[in-house]
């Protein structure tokens, strides 16, 4: 007997939205593919501190402080209307005294962050290896990173080469196609 695989994604409301959102805007806020997944991982990593680079309409900001009830997230976007669509999804789903949503370029809000996040998400367009940097410091050793559009070329191919030499980092892909991988710090 096959079963069908089952979603059970409290958030894919938002998930549409941005969707939507995307298409009417123009932008380039894709949500991630599978935002229960994120919570689980958040979750198994008894994760009390996450930090997420690229926050669109705050699907994924959602879905980590679901899987991770104890944890306080900070999530980083730039985009103003982003930014207010995010606090709007995250204050009705009740969640805003966990989730908090900095405005700003990730290279200028990141250095204002303390240390010590046990998980950092970083999905906002191609990485780049300051930012990974960046928040390879922000981690706590043995803290896990989910790092996404690592087959976006340029930037990305540094940025995977780096998770993957064995020195800093221990990682593996989460899916075929090499766009996301799963790392801990060493």
């Amino acid at each position: 007997m096959s079963r069908k695989p089952s979603s059970n994604d409290p958030f894919a409301k938002v998930r549409e939205a941005t969707l939507a959102h995307r298409s009417k805007h123009g932008c380039g806020a894709w949500p991630y593919d599978n935002g229960p997944l994120l919570g689980v991982i958040a979750g198994a990593a008894d994760a009390r501190r996450i930090l997420e680079l690229g926050c669109a309409l705050g699907y994924t900001s959602l879905s980590f402080a679901h899987g991770a009830p104890k944890a306080k997230i900070d999530t980083v976007e730039r985009d103003p209307e982003h930014v207010r669509l995010a606090r709007e999804n995250i204050a009705a789903a009740g969640m805003a005294k966990r989730i908090t949503v900095h405005e700003g370029d990730y290279a200028k809000v990141l250095p204002t962050l303390e240390e010590g996040y046990d998980l950092a998400f970083f999905d906002g367009h191609s990485p780049v290896p300051a930012l990974h940097t960046a928040l390879r410091k922000l981690l706590r050793t043995g803290g896990v990173l989910i790092t996404a559009n690592l087959n976006h070329g340029g930037t990305a191919d540094a940025v995977h080469d780096a998770l993957f030499d064995g020195k800093s980092w221990h990682s593996t892909l989460l899916d075929e196609d090499g766009e996301t991988a799963i790392s801990i710090k060493l």
